[in-house]
C-alpha cells in the first residue's frame, strides 16, 4: 500500500545527462514524498542557482537535499562540492553524491570535500527507482535536516 505524500521538499538534481535526468525525475514524481526538483545540467548551473535562492533571488529556496553527478563538463562535482561547503550560505545543505563512478577515489574525495552520502547510480531503471526511493526515505523520512 503506498505511503501518503507528505510535506514538499526542494531537491536540486545536478546531472548533465537529459536520459539520466529525466529517469530521475520520473522516479522522484514516483515516490512517496511531494519533491519540487529543480534542474541543473551543469555544476556552474547548479552554482548559479544556489547562489541566487541563498540571496532570495528569483523566488528560488535553497534546496533540503541536492544530488550531485561528479563527471560533468565546465565545473564538476568536486569542485562544486567544494565551493559549496566554503559557503557559510550553502554549507548545510545535505548532497548526495549520485555518479556512474564506483572508484574509491572518487567516493573518498567526495567524502572529503563534504559529500552527505555516495550512490553509485545503477544501470537498470528499476533499480535507479529503488535507489531514488532509498534516497528519500532517509533524508525525508528519517534523517532531520536543517532548516
Amino acid at each position: 500500500m503506498p505511503r501518503p505524500r507528505v510535506a514538499s521538499f526542494n531537491v536540486l538534481l545536478v546531472e548533465d545527462d537529459p536520459g539520466d535526468a529525466k529517469l530521475i525525475k520520473a522516479a522522484f514524481a514516483a515516490g512517496s514524498f511531494d519533491c519540487r526538483l529543480n534542474h541543473a545540467s551543469d555544476g556552474i548551473e547548479a552554482m548559479k542557482h544556489l547562489n541566487a535562492a541563498a540571496d532570495g533571488l528569483d523566488g528560488l529556496l535553497l534546496p533540503d537535499l541536492m544530488l550531485l553527478d561528479l563527471n560533468m563538463p565546465k565545473m564538476n562535482g568536486h569542485e562544486v562540492l567544494i565551493v559549496m561547503k566554503a559557503d557559510t550560505r550553502l554549507k548545510e545543505i545535505p548532497v548526495v553524491v549520485l555518479s556512474t563512478s564506483e572508484a574509491e577515489r572518487d567516493i573518498s574525495a567526495a567524502y572529503n570535500a563534504g559529500a552527505s552520502g555516495f550512490v553509485t547510480k545503477p544501470m537498470d531503471v528499476d533499480t535507479l527507482f529503488s535507489s531514488i526511493r532509498g534516497i528519500q526515505d532517509y533524508w525525508f523520512g528519517l534523517s532531520r535536516l536543517p532548516r
